[in-house]
């Protein structure tokens, strides 16, 4: 046994204790299709899940493994219970608080990578002023789109210039996809671009993990520009409530 776990692959060893969490669990976690292409893996193999847990039954709801959330839960909850890691966020706000920028343009900072956070990182952008656009400003959701194209572009008039950490991240000869540099073109003749701009100026790319700032300190700001539907984030009928319900169960099966 122990000569076969020395012998096994580090994929192979995460396979196994996958296998074993999954027999541990009350109800049976499938990963998304999205999930496993990311791993490498085309297949479905529900049906072979089923077949290893014979009289157990696939989550449909809530996963006992992360945090309850309430039965109408707002968009602090989100952040304390389902968000992976606020810390950029709220510094990246809090920069805009501090250099005496407006309520919007604080709560645009707030919220421009809550699909990072949240969701999903690709056109993260676009994904988050969708998941945000019914509940904010115009000003804010469109800026939290716009800052996905404009963060890849200078703009020596307020001081913005292109991230060191892009060229370490990204390799000195990355160039943004046509739909980005179309995207960037059409965001500075916009009336809102100097609100995108600033969220790009704020966007701390190198921030503090020994830094402290409570979410406590946005909660009047968000009150005040955030609209919380009566029934729980999630749970109206907005065109965006689906993307809410899937962080609130991300494991569900359907």
């Amino acid at each position: 046994m122990n000569d076969h776990a020395h012998a096994m692959t580090l994929s192979e060893r995460a396979d196994a204790l996958e296998e074993h969490m999954t027999h541990e669990l009350e109800r049976i976690v499938i990963k998304s299709a999205l999930f496993n292409l990311a791993d490498g893996k085309t297949n479905d193999d529900t049906g072979e899940v089923l077949a290893r847990n014979p009289g157990k039954f696939l989550v449909m709801k809530e996963d006992r493994r992360l945090p309850k959330m309430p039965a109408k839960p707002t968009l602090i909850d989100y952040f304390k219970s389902r968000f992976t890691s606020t810390a950029h966020l709220l510094q990246s706000a809090a920069l805009a608080k501090k250099a005496g920028h407006s309520e919007k343009v604080i709560l645009a900072c707030l919220l421009h990578d809550v699909a990072v956070s949240g969701f999903i990182r690709c056109d993260h952008g676009y994904w988050g002023a969708q998941m945000i656009e019914p509940y904010v400003d115009e000003e804010i959701s469109w800026a939290v789109r716009a800052h996905q194209a404009l963060r890849f572009f200078p703009d020596e008039s307020v001081g913005y210039q292109y991230p060191e950490a892009y060229t370490k991240w990204f390799g000195p000869d990355f160039q943004p996809e046509p739909y980005v540099v179309d995207e960037y073109k059409r965001a500075r003749a916009h009336k809102y671009y100097m609100t995108g701009r600033l969220i790009t100026l704020n966007d701390l790319y190198s921030f503090d993990p020994d830094a402290k700032v409570d979410l406590e300190d946005f909660t009047d700001i968000i009150g005040r520009h955030f609209k919380q539907p009566k029934e729980g984030l999630g749970l109206d009928n907005s065109p965006s409530a689906h993307m809410w319900r899937t962080m609130m169960w991300p494991t569900r099966f359907l």
